[in-house]
């Protein structure tokens, strides 16, 4: 493995169980293979084998515990979740489970909150909630070496297992997904003999070039070799999450609910108990008969089915609950589809997200519009999740004009007081719609993705060209970073969240940027002056944030980006 030392010298070197018909034990077994396992707690391992895992190359914050995950309200979809519930106990039904669903429908809630029930009493190894706001959470090759980590430090047997063979064959975490799975999942699985099921939320949002899912195709190989391992998968519909779910070896194996397709009365039962819920916590008993029942109704209905729409109408009222909840109810609507499907969920979002906008802006001046848009754009097509105080550096604008902003339309994100914290948006359906021309018609709102990936990787240059330097932590010299004692503080102090979001992710945006003349002059002379003057600054850096090997796929995204535009890819470094 390569790294950069300073200097750029190169060196190669539980929840409380809640009572239910599953866990009682007067309950009669449905089936004689009903099994649980136990034998899986968390605790420390030995140092030795907790420096193993601690090394492995693994997601962060890829667990169900982590983060903003929301799970159904407590009396909710119990259909759904008790069925999904026996299937994770009865070895007797398909080890695979996929959840379908379009979006908004709520299958992450309902991921969260199996993993909560299931983990309560010690039947879940590992869960993986991917995300396509973070670049290793929407990265198919982190997902085995992380469920892989989780099922060490649960299983004692299968972490005896695990580490000889990560520090006999330490490169396996780069191998295909084919390998690591068969490496990192099936042989300890196997070897250990454990009984438990793994969680995988939103596959759909791990970038996949392939026309079936490439981690579907190798699960399908691999899933008949570990009986004894369940697998509970949520995805959308799409072309390639279909393609792999029809491979014959994993359609015979797989139990599949479609939530857009569960009967209307119940969806709509549900969704009326937590409009009633929320809003009876919004009011606080302070606006009597409100909202009236015929209100009510007219929210159900236009929620089509949609969790994410309930959701997110109750975060929009809030402020002004009365004001804003007629507006929404008198907003123009699109009639023309009946049902749930994909056009009519669409179609109640676009409706919903309008109203947001307008509500915002609609009496901004429009030459406030390029700003708007800017930000906007920056926070949902931030490769991590940018914070205020990073949006206005890279975008050369005033923290007066970014926080202000983000604040008018706050139902859409998840913001905080600190304006160094990051900006995550509520739910994915809302980037889908201001990215997409034939949903987002008003041209002031719509985010043209090329645009928006050109203005973020020219912010990032500029950023670096004005920022990095030889040395930039100050380490003595001749004292390798391992050596540093004091690394991780010296890199918070001299590189500040702007700079080192620039420096692992301009290429990111270079690979999806505008490739049209005006903006490829722009960008080869800002890059130029990168690569000629700040190249090995840039691989400093890298190095002291440990992040040096990204430093391949950055000139390789360079190379390719060149030679598509067909500039000359020579450039004389210092």
């Amino acid at each position: 493995m390569m790294t950069f030392d300073r200097g750029c010298r190169i060196i190669v070197s539980v929840l409380p169980s809640r009572p239910n018909k599953f866990n009682n034990p007067s309950a009669e077994p449905r089936s004689e293979r009903i099994r649980f396992s136990m034998t899986g707690t968390l605790h420390k391992p030995p140092i030795v084998e907790a420096a193993v895992l601690d090394s492995f190359r693994c997601a962060k914050a890829a667990e169900y515990w982590h983060g903003s995950h929301t799970g159904c309200l407590e009396g909710t979809r119990t259909t759904i979740l008790d069925e999904i519930e026996l299937w994770t106990r009865d070895f007797d039904k398909p080890p695979v489970y996929w959840l379908n669903g379009l979006a908004g429908t709520g299958k992450s809630a309902i991921a969260q909150t199996v993993a909560e029930r299931i983990s309560s009493y010690g039947q879940l190894g590992a869960s993986f909630f991917c995300s396509r706001d973070f670049e290793d959470r929407n990265n198919l090759q982190f997902i085995f070496p992380t469920l892989a980590v989780q099922l060490a430090r649960r299983y004692t047997k299968y972490r005896s297992i695990l580490v000889p063979l990560v520090q006999s064959d330490p490169g396996v975490v780069h191998e295909s997904l084919y390998d690591q799975m068969d490496k990192l999942i099936v042989r300890p699985l196997m070897k250990s003999d454990i009984s438990t099921v793994i969680v995988i939320d939103a596959l759909d949002e791990c970038e996949d070039g392939e026309s079936a899912s490439a981690l579907l195709s190798v699960l399908a190989q691999f899933v008949s070799q570990i009986p004894e391992v369940k697998f509970f998968v949520t995805a959308r519909p799409e072309p390639r999450i279909r393609g792999g779910f029809r491979l014959p070896l994993l359609a015979k194996t797989t139990e599949v609910l479609v939530l857009h397709e569960v009967e209307p009365s119940r969806v709509n039962s549900d969704i009326r108990l937590f409009f009633k819920h929320e809003l009876s916590e919004l009011s606080g008993g302070g606006l009597d008969d409100w909202p009236t029942k015929k209100q009510l109704d007219l929210l159900c209905e236009r929620a089509t089915g949609l969790f994410v729409y309930a959701a997110e109408v109750v975060r929009f009222i809030e402020n002004r609950p009365k004001k804003r909840l007629n507006l929404i109810l008198h907003s123009p609507r699109d009639d023309a589809h009946e049902g749930e499907t994909e056009s009519n969920v669409n179609a109640a979002l676009d409706s919903l997200y309008i109203s947001i906008l307008q509500e915002a802006f609609g009496d901004d001046d429009p030459e406030d519009d390029p700003k708007i848009r800017s930000v906007l754009g920056a926070a949902i097509l931030a490769t991590n999740p940018l914070s205020p105080s990073a949006i206005t550096e890279l975008l050369g604008l005033d923290i007066e004009d970014v926080s202000p902003l983000l604040s008018s339309v706050q139902s859409l994100f998840t913001l905080q007081e600190d304006t160094d914290k990051p900006v995550r948006l509520f739910h994915k359906s809302f980037s889908d719609f201001i990215t997409d021309p034939t949903r987002c018609t008003n041209q002031r709102f719509y985010i043209p993705p090329p645009d928006h990936h050109t203005e973020l990787l020219i912010g990032c240059l500029e950023l670096m060209n004005q920022k990095l330097k030889k040395n930039i932590c100050e380490i003595p010299d001749a004292v390798a970073n391992s050596e540093v004692d004091d690394l991780s503080e010296r890199t918070e102090q001299y590189i500040d969240q702007s700079l080192r979001y620039a420096c692992k992710s301009w290429h990111n945006h270079l690979v999806d940027a505008r490739v049209i003349p005006a903006r490829i002059s722009e960008i080869t002379s800002v890059l130029h002056q990168f690569l000629e003057r700040n190249f090995l600054f840039w691989l400093e850096a890298l190095s002291v944030l440990g992040a040096a090997g990204g430093a391949v796929y950055a000139l390789e995204a360079a190379a390719k980006w060149l030679e598509v535009c067909r500039i000359p890819t020579f450039y004389e470094l210092p």
